[in-house]
């Protein structure tokens, strides 16, 4: 057991930490239900409504709504769930985050950026969701695995010309040890192509709230911080992008341990 698991074993122990599991779980998957339903059969209307509020093109409606969506979830789990959330604040637009993966409920955690004109761009099993394929398709996702490049290019800048956001999971699958893993490179080489900066976001505590491959929820503390941007500019030539890749990893990887420590001495000091 390494260090930073050893607190968040005694974390995970005793009668009333096990009743919190229980009620989060109890409590959470008919919520989650009920919500779904609910912006599912009202999505009609609520498109309707916001084009003749806001004039916004059905893209960006849905994405709003998307985002709603998912604040829904982080409340519907806050009381048991601790969240803080740090630079955020001075994410500029538009940019490409790019963010660690541990967990289903990142995306979720994404919804609590003060700005909801977010383009994901994922894999491909995600479409498959059959609940939710036609709204990422309003939406204008990404499916960076079956759509050609040029496509996607044209699909972020557009995004980017109206000070949109593209969201890159550059692991591509959630990592299982809570370390990152090898980094694909489209997020960065997109903001080679386009000129638009890399925005590194770390994410920890959601594989403790839903760990890969599990269905059970538990108490836990989520923390996501914003590092500061990366200029593509400053990675010149053929392979610019690579060194790009690699820069910015550095960067999360370093961050990341260090989020994570923290993380494990609150737990001793608790």
């Amino acid at each position: 057991m390494t260090p930073q698991e050893a607190p968040r074993h005694r974390e995970k122990s005793g009668r009333f930490w096990l009743l919190r599991a229980l009620f989060l779980n109890l409590t959470f998957y008919p919520l989650m239900v009920l919500w779904t339903a609910a912006g599912i059969a009202a999505s009609p209307l609520c498109l309707v409504l916001w084009k003749l509020v806001t004039g916004w093109d059905f893209g960006r409606i849905t994405r709003h709504l998307i985002s709603i969506h998912g604040l829904g979830m982080v409340v519907i789990t806050s009381p048991f769930v601790r969240f803080s959330s740090e630079g955020t604040e001075g994410i500029g637009r538009p940019c490409i985050l790019v963010v660690n993966h541990l967990s289903f409920f990142d995306s979720y955690y994404m919804s609590t950026l003060p700005f909801h004109d977010i383009v994901f761009a994922v894999g491909a099993w995600p479409f498959k969701m059959y609940w939710y394929t036609l709204f990422m398709r309003l939406a204008q996702y990404l499916d960076v695995e079956s759509a050609p490049w040029q496509d996607v290019v044209a699909t972020c800048t557009a995004t980017f010309a109206k000070k949109g956001v593209v969201i890159f999971y550059p692991e591509g699958h959630r990592s299982r040890t809570g370390r990152l893993q090898p980094f694909y490179s489209g997020a960065f080489r997109l903001a080679k192509e386009t000129g638009v900066p890399i925005v590194p976001l770390i994410i920890t505590g959601t594989d403790d709230l839903l760990p890969p491959g599990r269905f059970a929820l538990y108490p836990s503390r989520v923390r996501l911080k914003a590092l500061p941007p990366v200029d593509p500019a400053s990675f010149a030539g053929h392979n610019g992008h690579l060194r790009l890749r690699r820069e910015v990893r550095e960067r999360m990887t370093r961050a990341l341990a260090e989020m994570q420590g923290e993380s494990g001495a609150m737990r001793i000091s608790q």
